[in-house]
């Protein structure tokens, strides 16, 4: 059971194809089904089927993926701690960001950081709440930058920054604007601010019809076009807000404060720690 072989399988539980698998891995596809057949036997059940031209994970698959990835990344974590305790300044860091902490956040904390200490292996994931939050659990990320993180996985947050989320939308909507009936833009399925702003029309008892439009620069954009009111931080629309782009809408229970959080898993590393230490020397960053 070798780390190639669980990177195999993991790799093709990810594309359903031994053909895109092998590409990925610039290895032949032969060596694709005899790595997943190897590990297969090592386990003594099946973890693949056939499925039209591809293939998929069998229930047990499916139940061992998750613990194949938990290991990879675990080697991986290990890998950055041990460069990480020998020298920080070259360690590696693995940084997940949520799609509007990355439209905000990110570019300037990167640069200044790399500026600062440009030795620094850093990579950098960017997808919805749900992936970056799996991403940290599964042990693929050393930091992530998102909201408040769920309850019950064991965290440490080492920074908070504040943010406002506000209800927005172009002028013109906002003239006939009504929580009930006026559409809602909103982000892609798995977004915490989605799931935000379902929560808030919800307890409202508000149906308002949605336009699902993914990303967060989407998002606004549509608002400014006149789709409909969205749920955005404060921060996100600054230009539009000053130029007159967009209005804030007088809704009650606005704004919610949900801010920023830097969070590393339960033991973080020392090159995590140094992103952290960044962290609190930028504006509005402080600890938890």
């Amino acid at each position: 059971m070798t780390e190639s072989r669980l990177r195999t399988f993991v790799t093709l539980a990810d594309t359903g194809s031994v053909r895109a698998t092998a590409a990925r891995l610039y290895v032949t596809e032969s060596a694709v089904s005899a790595s997943v057949a190897a590990l297969a036997r090592d386990l003594g059940v099946a973890l693949v089927e056939r499925a039209g031209r591809g293939v998929r994970l069998t229930p047990a698959g499916q139940a061992y993926a998750g613990y194949a990835r938990g290991v990879l990344g675990l080697l991986e974590q290990g890998r950055a701690a041990a460069r990480g305790e020998d020298d920080p300044a070259r360690g590696r860091l693995r940084l997940a960001s949520v799609t509007t902490a990355a439209d905000q956040l990110v570019p300037g904390l990167l640069a200044s950081f790399l500026d600062r200490w440009p030795e620094v292996d850093l990579a950098l994931e960017v997808g919805p709440s749900s992936r970056v939050w799996a991403a940290l659990s599964e042990h693929e990320a050393d930091l992530v930058l998102a909201g408040r993180p769920p309850a019950g996985v064991p965290v440490t947050v080492l920074a908070v920054r504040a943010n406002d989320l506000v209800v927005v939308s172009a002028p013109k909507v906002a003239l006939r604007f009504t929580l009930g009936t006026t559409p809602w833009v909103m982000r892609e399925p798995g977004s915490g601010i989605r799931a935000t702003a379902e929560a808030y029309l919800a307890d409202r008892d508000a149906d308002p019809p949605q336009l699902v439009l993914g990303s967060n620069g989407a998002v606004i954009a549509g608002a400014a076009a006149g789709l409909g009111a969205a749920l955005v931080s404060r921060d996100a629309v600054g230009a539009e807000l000053a130029d007159g782009r967009l209005v804030v809408a007088d809704v009650p229970g606005m704004p919610l404060r949900r801010p920023w959080h830097a969070v590393a898993g339960a033991a973080p590393t020392a090159t995590t720690r140094l992103f952290a230490e960044h962290l609190l020397g930028r504006p509005g960053w402080r600890l938890p």
